[in-house]
């Protein structure tokens, strides 16, 4: 065996080894957090942070929860720590909170709940803190709508630096990835630059389209990355290797067929109410008027835009779909002929 393979995993005892180099960004220096909580300069550069590094596990904690949620809402902490420009979440727990389709809603029990928590951190050595907030988006994808830009506004005046996650569980079950955002807001007043520039395309249903692009500009997304320590690599092994079974036997066309069905109903009526206003706005119930112009002035520019984005929300939907046929049609072959030649043998 490899001595650095030995310096990861105790294979006589089982167990891993936590490894100086890789797991140095589990070091909290406490000196060095209050320097930066001394010196603020977030303060000066209202966009200051700019990246998002989450740990493997508060990952896999947060996704879990928000899958537990089903169509409601949910909400949690996330503990870590600062670094230049960047947020460092380590660890992350769910708070007990009323949630609905739409929002969170935290009481006294959740106060009390968060106390508790950290009193109980504090007397086992841990010595993070929090450093924001999480929850979820059934279905309707990792934005801020305008009660979150409150919360989060609210967060970043008494609790600074504060950071918001929020993490879509159907969407993650349908493309086979976490779809997970994180943000900051700015200040009251504050004008962003660059404003135009809307980010990556994202298909919101039609009922929250109108919160959606009310309150883009007083808030910005932060690039995310994902880090895992030697621990983490252990404990996931030892997670795959209980559940492979389960993971390999589920379709995301059964288990998220709700949400797909969703998806199908918003694009129909997306499409009908485009085709509708076009329609109007052409003053002729002639269909051809709405084929962009080829000057792409006019309305033609305008039909287009609304056009295209009904044509990537389909492209999105079939993308999935596709995705979860083509994993049924791989696991039928593979799994499928074993049974047939296991069947076949005297």
């Amino acid at each position: 065996m490899e001595p650095a393979a030995r310096k990861q995993f105790d294979f006589e005892n089982n167990i891993a080894l936590v490894d100086p180099t890789k797991d140095g960004i589990y070091t909290y220096d406490v000196a060095e957090q209050k320097a930066l909580n001394e010196k603020r300069p977030w303060k000066e550069a209202p966009n200051y942070f700019k990246r998002v590094r989450i740990s493997a596990v508060a990952l896999l904690k947060m996704v879990m929860h928000a899958r537990s949620g089903g169509s409601l809402e949910i909400m949690g902490l996330m503990q870590g720590k600062i670094a230049h420009e960047t947020f460092i979440v380590m660890d992350a727990f769910p708070l007990p909170v009323e949630g609905t389709e739409t929002r969170v809603n935290a009481h006294d029990q959740a106060y009390e709940y968060m106390g508790a928590f950290d009193i109980s951190e504090k007397a086992v050595g841990r010595a993070e803190n929090v450093v924001g907030w999480y929850h979820s988006h059934p279905g309707y994808g990792c934005w801020l709508s305008g009660i979150d830009v409150n919360t989060q506004m609210n967060q970043q005046m008494f609790l600074d630096p504060f950071l918001a996650v929020v993490i879509d569980p159907d969407r993650t079950i349908s493309a086979g990835k976490v779809d997970v955002g994180a943000f900051r807001t700015f200040p009251e007043g504050h004008k962003p630059k660059g404003g135009d520039d809307e980010g990556e395309y994202q298909t919101i249903p039609l009922s929250k389209i109108e919160d959606f692009g009310a309150h883009s500009s007083q808030y910005y997304s932060l690039e995310i990355s994902h880090f895992k320590s030697s621990l983490d690599a252990h404990l996931l092994d030892l997670l795959w290797n209980k559940y492979w079974v389960s993971t390999l036997s589920q379709s995301p066309l059964f288990t998220n067929r709700d949400y797909s069905t969703k998806q199908m109903l918003d694009l129909s009526q997306k499409i009908h109410k485009t085709e509708v206003t076009l329609l109007a706005g052409s003053g002729k119930g002639n269909r051809s008027s709405l084929l962009p112009t080829s000057s792409g002035t006019g309305k033609g520019t305008n039909t287009e835009g609304q056009l295209d984005k009904v044509v990537k929300d389909s492209n999105k939907i079939a993308s999935e779909e596709i995705a979860g046929l083509f994993s049924s049609v791989v696991k039928d072959r593979i799994f499928g002929s074993v049974k047939i030649e296991t069947a076949v043998k005297p």
